[in-house]
């Protein structure tokens, strides 16, 4: 099907993938991605991959071909949180590894600390030190969405933290369409702290889905990073 389409498309900038992960576990033995990737590369287009998943270096050498990036999401640099609020992810440590793979290759690396939930990963100065470090140009944050699915999973997980979460997200919690935020305020100084401290490290920083554009120092997607096309 992507064959088909893709004899429309000459330079394009297409994204992989924003409403599901483009490196599923079963991409290591099918390689789905892989030849998706190999058919876009030979239309020229310009790829923007948005993954939580180590499994993204095995295709720097496709990503090295024309202009690419990579948003890699680093919920939390902790593995004891990580393996509680994401159980089937790759580890914090594969995925900075990751990171730092695909800048050596010289693939310019946004990363997503995303979604920032209070009490449980809303400190990231240490993940942040670490990214500037390994040549990490660009932060992008938002703050936890509670819908009644997403909140449940959390509950169960982590019950004495979502307890005193209750009263921000139920009593004083910002309505967006379907969602629950924190409130306005409350997510206004969480997100300028982590903006602070990131432009210390000589970083951009980028905020999502917030409506506090004002924070951002560059596009949030990360997108100002594709290199540029040779002339």
């Amino acid at each position: 099907m992507l064959r088909r389409e893709a004899i429309k498309l000459n330079g394009q900038t297409i994204s992989l993938s924003n409403s599901s992960d483009p490196y599923p576990k079963m991409d290591a033995t099918e390689g789905l991605t892989r030849r998706c990737l190999e058919i876009l590369a030979g239309c020229n287009c310009q790829l923007q991959i948005i993954t939580k998943s180590n499994l993204v270096t095995r295709d720097d050498d496709l990503l090295c071909q024309v202009p690419a990036t990579v948003a890699l999401t680093i919920t939390t640099d902790n593995e004891f949180i990580a393996n509680i609020i994401e159980p089937n992810a790759p580890t914090p440590n594969q995925r900075i590894r990751a990171a730092q793979e695909l800048q050596k290759a010289g693939i310019p690396v946004s990363v997503r600390i995303d979604p920032l939930i209070p009490h449980i990963n809303d400190q990231p100065q240490k993940l942040i030190k670490t990214l500037a470090d390994i040549g990490v140009k660009h932060i992008t944050c938002s703050t936890y969405k509670a819908k009644p699915d997403n909140w449940n999973r959390l509950y169960q997980a982590l019950p004495k933290v979502m307890e005193q979460l209750k009263p921000l997200y139920s009593a004083e919690g910002e309505k967006v369409g379907g969602s629950t935020l924190l409130p306005n305020e409350y997510r206004y100084k969480l997100l300028k702290n982590i903006r602070d401290t990131v432009l210390a490290q000589g970083m951009q920083f980028g905020v999502c889905r917030e409506a506090l554009h004002g924070l951002s120092t560059a596009a949030c997607d990360g997108s100002w990073l594709m290199p540029q096309r040779s002339p």
